[in-house]
């Protein structure tokens, strides 16, 4: 087999090094008023484990309960090793914390931020699907 003389080149990508800045001071102060990477790569891993319908329906019921494995596998319809492993990846992200009460170990939040994401998840579809006014923040 033969390999070509003359590869087609590839695209040339601009990087936002080459732009010019339509208002400097503003993009200066939306740079220095970003969060930091590491923060950034927190926030992403926590939005990642929030993307799976199976996690988001235990890390709903537990805004509200405190719940063994055996009730949210009931709850959530799956078997109690599948919300063990969800479980595992939610407390490894600590977003659940377990406790022990004899042979059961029953998962909460680990602490009321998530309930108040939900909160605000559901104020943005509000304003999504049904057209509402904006809500009143309630920080």
């Amino acid at each position: 087999m033969r390999t070509p003389q003359n590869p087609t080149p590839q695209p040339s990508r601009a990087t936002p090094t080459a732009l010019t800045p339509i208002d400097p001071e503003v993009l200066e102060g939306a740079r220095s008023s970003a969060p930091s990477e590491a923060l950034l790569s927190l926030v992403v891993t926590m939005f990642q484990a929030l993307g799976d319908s199976t996690r988001l329906k235990i890390l709903y019921a537990l805004t509200r309960h405190t719940l063994c494995v055996r009730d949210l596998a009931i709850l959530v319809g799956v078997s109690e090793s599948a919300v063990s492993h969800q479980l595992r990846l939610l407390r490894d992200r600590r977003l659940v914390r377990q406790r022990r009460s004899g042979n059961s170990i029953y998962y909460s939040l680990d602490d009321e931020h998530l309930a108040v994401l939900f909160r605000e998840a559901e104020y943005h579809a509000d304003h999504v699907y049904q057209n509402l006014p904006p809500h009143p923040y309630v920080g």
